[in-house]
């Protein structure tokens, strides 16, 4: 094999699909990054077995083949490369020439055919929906999804498409985000669980253009995202979501519509008298035009007044800090209205056509 391509091309396909090499494996050729040049398309992957990513960089193929190297050595040659034309040249034996200007290197690489290839299965119609949507939907769901739990559905997002919607939902014990954006075109029923590092690694790689699409393709247990030359497989996260549906209800008692910008940076000053370590809730007394926010830890105590709007009678509830702020951040509205039943019902804040809902869980307090 022999090819030709900028070091600044290898670099973003490397980019892409080192996202898909796994940490530790006690297989080597897991490790790599195959490079195919069977065609006259250069296209790098990598497979963690659960994660496979496949992407087309531009070049030129010299001599035909396939070569497999390994994934941190190989990235690491390519970054300290001068930014030139960079030819990468395999033999009958697997040995590795890199050339770029005066400088050489040479690796052993692994055969190519030895390599997990990224898994494929027959697609339907896929939805279709812009790099811009997708990447919002993955920032303002993806925080409130259990990093690490026993329950592997927690570690994962439901996607639920149904007609002309795509609802996503993550939750993780402490607070439920949900978000739903309308799509173009019309689509047969189709439910599934996706893990969070999945959708994490995309929304690196996503371009966020409104342009530019992704299509998005389920099987029994994969999902596939296609975009830009690049194709996403991973597996679907097995078993029954939870029915989030029925912790969802329009009634209340007291109502309040606030900036979301001020009381942002209301709560985020109210951090500053948290240590990680110290699980101070912040206290929200809700009046008539004012809301005092409280908190008191062993570094000291912060007190804050916000105008707003209410509706309904006053309340006292507490909340751990970051789950608000975290919900916050994630609406682009100017202003937000919240939603409360008691001190020890969950907080909701919707807008008025449910396209984002947050649940947060409020925390007892002693005063």
């Amino acid at each position: 094999m022999k090819i030709s391509c900028l070091k600044s091309e290898l670099i973003r396909g490397i980019n892409i699909v080192m996202k898909a090499v796994p940490v530790r494996t006690t297989l080597s050729i897991q490790e790599c990054i195959l490079i195919d040049a069977s065609t006259p398309r250069i296209t790098l992957t990598a497979n963690d077995m659960e994660l496979g990513i496949e992407t087309v960089i531009d070049g030129t193929v010299e001599k035909r083949g396939i070569i497999a190297l390994d994934a941190k050595l190989f990235s690491d040659i390519i970054r300290k490369l001068p930014d030139e034309m960079v030819v990468i040249e395999s033999d009958d034996l697997m040995n590795t020439t890199i050339r770029c200007e005066k400088a050489k290197f040479q690796i052993p690489g692994l055969e190519g055919d030895d390599f997990s290839r990224v898994p494929t299965f027959e697609q339907e119609k896929g939805v279709v929906l812009s790099q811009l949507s997708l990447r919002d939907l993955i920032r303002q769901t993806l925080f409130s999804v259990s990093a690490a739990d026993p329950n592997k559905i927690m570690t994962g997002e439901y996607f639920e498409i149904n007609d002309d919607m795509l609802r996503v939902i993550s939750l993780d014990g402490h607070r439920v985000s949900i978000r739903r954006v309308q799509l173009k075109d019309h689509y047969s029923p189709v439910s599934a669980i996706v893990p969070g590092k999945t959708l994490s690694e995309i929304s690196k790689i996503l371009t966020g253009s409104l342009e530019d699409e992704v299509n998005i393709c389920f099987s029994d247990n994969l999902i596939m995202f296609s975009f830009d030359e690049t194709i996403v497989v991973s597996r679907l996260i097995d078993g029954r979501y939870f029915n989030v549906d029925q912790m969802l209800t329009t009634d209340y008692e007291t109502r309040i519509t606030v900036n979301r910008r001020e009381l942002v940076d209301c709560i985020d000053r109210s951090t500053l008298m948290v240590r990680e370590d110290d699980r101070k809730p912040i206290i929200m007394n809700i009046g008539d035009e004012e809301m005092e926010l409280k908190i008191t830890s062993y570094i000291g105590s912060m007190d804050d007044l916000i105008s707003i709007d209410k509706e309904g009678r006053d309340i006292k509830i507490g909340f751990n800090p970051k789950y608000l702020l975290d919900a916050l951040r994630a609406i682009d509205d100017e202003e937000v209205s919240m939603y409360f039943m008691n001190s020890k019902s969950p907080c909701f804040i919707r807008d008025e056509k449910d396209s984002y809902i947050y649940l947060v869980l409020p925390v007892n307090f002693v005063e």
